[in-house]
C-alpha cells in the first residue's frame, strides 16, 4: 500500500518569505502579518485542509551580504521586518484543535534554560501540539547584534548544539518525575520535592544546575524538527531529529539527501524509516490546468530578481552583487549555508545553472520545485516525488497568501484523499500522535530519552 502524502505549510512572520517580490501581487495579504486576523484565518484553513503543522521559519539577522548592505534588504521586504514566530503559537491554536506548531528557534543565542521553559509553556497552551525546528544560525549580522564579532564557525555551532539539546532534554525530560505533581488540596501540596530533580549540568558551554521551572507537559520534549543537510547537520539530525526539512530544486539532489539522512539516523543506531523528511515545493493549481497556467504567469511577472538574489547571497555568505548575471554557479563551501547553492549545482549533473536561473527559481517559492498544474496533473508530480525520492511529505511555501494554500486545500487535498494518498480525519492527541500515531512522550530510544542527571553538585561549586 503507498503511503500517504503528508504536507505542512511553510509560513513567516514577516511580509517577504519564499517569493521575493509576490508580496506586491494584488491579491496577496502578506502586508497583513501584523493583523492577529492574519494568522488565525490561515490556521483554520490548514485545519481544514488537515496539514500536520504550521512550520514557522525565523532568522535573528538580516540579509546584508548582497552589496555589503541591508539597504536591498529593506527596500525589497526580504524577510525584514520580522517579528517573533513563538507568539503567535497561542493565537493559532486558540483557532484550532488539532493543527501543529512547528517554531524555528536558533539556539546558539539562547541560553538552554529560559528556553525549555519557554518551549514547556507552548506546549501546555496547545494541548501537546508544539515543534522545534532545531537551527543553529547562519547569519553574521544575527552574531553581530548579539555581541559577537562573528558566528561560530559551522561544525562548532553543531558542537554547542548537541550540549544544548543535553541540557534541554534533562530540564523536560528527567527533572520533573511523572507523579511529581500530586496537587493535593487537603494537604496543601502542590509538588511532591522528592520528585522533583536539579539536573546539575556542568559543560564546555552551560552550566545549568536546578530544575526545571515548569511541571511536564503533554510531549514534555516537543517534537523535534532539524533542517541541515552538511555532514556535520545529516550527523546532528542522526541523533535529535524526529523530522527532517529538505529543499532542493530536482528530484536528484533531494532523494540523495533523503538517503543520505536515513543511512547517517541506521548508523546512530534508530530506525531510519521512522525520520518523516518533508521536501520544500510550491504548488500552483485551480480548477483547470488553464488556470493553474495563468496564475503561474501571472506570477513570474512579480519575481524580483535582486531581492531573490539578496536571498541567495545570505544564504550562502556570497554576494551575487559581483557576479553577472549569466555567471554560472558552481559549489562554494561557506559557513553560511553550505547545503545551498549545492542544491543547485548538483541537483542535475548534466544542467549548468547561471546566477540568473537560480534567481529566477528562487523567485517562486524558494529552493524546491514549483509544481503547476490542476489537481489530477499536481496529484501525479506529487505521488511521483514521493515515491522516487523516499520522502514523507512537503513543505508548502506559497507565492501569494493566503491564495496558494486554499487552492491547495480546495483542490489538491480532495484528489490526493481520492487516492488514498491523504488522511481523510486528524488522529487524537499530541502533534507526535499526528504525524507518528503514538506519542506523546519521545520514544524510549531516542537519546532525549538516555540522558542521566547527576547528584554532584560539589563539581558546579568548584
Amino acid at each position: 500500500m503507498s503511503k500517504a502524502i503528508r504536507f505542512n505549510a511553510f509560513q513567516m512572520n514577516t511580509v517577504g518569505h519564499q517569493s521575493p517580490g509576490l508580496w506586491t501581487h494584488a491579491r496577496d495579504r502578506s502586508d497583513r502579518y501584523t493583523d492577529p486576523a492574519h494568522w488565525t484565518e490561515l490556521a483554520r484553513l490548514l485545519e481544514k485542509g488537515l496539514f500536520d503543522a504550521v512550520f514557522l521559519a525565523d532568522v535573528l539577522g538580516v540579509y546584508d551580504v548582497y552589496q555589503g548592505s541591508l539597504d536591498a534588504a529593506l527596500a525589497h521586504g526580504v524577510q525584514v521586518p520580522l517579528n517573533d514566530p513563538l507568539a503567535l503559537v497561542p493565537l493559532m491554536a486558540q483557532a484550532t484543535t488539532h493543527l501543529g506548531f512547528g517554531v524555528t528557534c536558533a539556539l546558539t543565542y539562547e541560553h538552554p534554560y529560559t528556553f525549555a521553559r519557554r518551549l514547556s509553556t507552548l506546549d501546555h497552551l496547545t494541548g501537546g501540539r508544539i515543534g522545534w525546528n532545531i537551527v543553529t544560525g547562519y547569519l553574521d549580522s544575527a552574531a553581530r547584534n548579539l555581541g559577537l564579532d562573528q558566528q561560530l564557525s559551522h561544525d562548532e555551532r553543531y558542537d554547542l548544539a548537541d550540549e544544548y539539546l543535553d541540557v534541554v532534554y534533562k530540564l523536560w525530560e528527567k527533572s520533573w518525575d511523572d507523579d511529581a505533581v500530586v496537587n493535593d488540596k487537603v494537604r496543601g501540596v502542590y509538588a511532591d520535592p522528592a520528585r522533583v530533580h536539579a539536573i546539575n549540568h556542568l559543560g564546555r558551554y552551560y552550566r545549568v544546575p536546578g530544575i526545571h521551572l515548569c511541571e511536564p507537559s503533554p510531549q514534555r520534549t516537543p517534537l523535534l524538527y532539524q533542517a541541515g543537510t552538511s555532514p556535520r547537520g545529516t550527523r546532528f539530525a542522526a541523533r535529535h531529529a524526529e523530522a527532517t526539512f529538505v529543499s532542493g530544486p530536482g528530484k536528484t539532489v533531494v532523494k540523495r539527501y533523503a538517503d543520505d539522512l536515513r543511512a547517517a539516523v541506521r548508523q546512530a543506531g534508530r530506525d531510519g524509516d521512522s525520520l518523516v523528511i518533508y521536501a520544500q515545493a510550491l504548488i500552483i493549481t485551480g480548477a483547470t490546468e488553464a488556470q493553474a497556467r495563468a496564475k503561474h504567469e501571472d506570477y513570474l511577472k512579480h519575481v524580483d530578481i535582486e531581492a531573490a538574489l539578496v536571498l541567495l547571497s545570505g544564504w550562502t555568505g556570497v554576494d551575487f552583487s559581483r557576479f553577472p548575471l549569466d555567471a554560472t554557479i558552481d559549489y562554494i563551501d561557506s559557513d553560511a549555508g553550505r547545503s545551498a547553492l549545492a542544491s543547485f549545482s548538483q541537483a542535475d549533473p548534466d544542467r549548468t545553472w547561471t546566477v540568473r536561473e537560480a534567481a529566477q527559481h528562487i523567485g517562486l517559492g524558494g529552493r524546491g520545485p514549483v509544481i503547476v498544474g490542476d489537481a489530477r496533473q499536481v496529484a501525479d508530480q506529487l505521488e511521483s516525488w514521493l515515491d522516487e525520492t523516499g520522502i514523507d511529505g512537503f513543505n508548502l511555501a506559497f507565492a501569494v497568501a493566503h491564495d496558494s494554500m486554499a487552492d491547495v486545500v480546495d483542490h489538491i487535498v480532495p484528489e490526493l484523499q481520492r487516492r488514498g494518498r491523504y488522511r481523510t480525519q486528524y488522529e487524537q492527541g499530541s502533534l507526535r500522535h499526528k504525524v507518528f500515531g503514538h506519542g506523546p512522550r519521545l520514544p524510549e530510544s531516542h537519546a532525549g530519552r538516555q540522558v542521566s542527571i547527576t547528584n554532584d553538585t560539589a563539581a558546579l561549586a568548584a
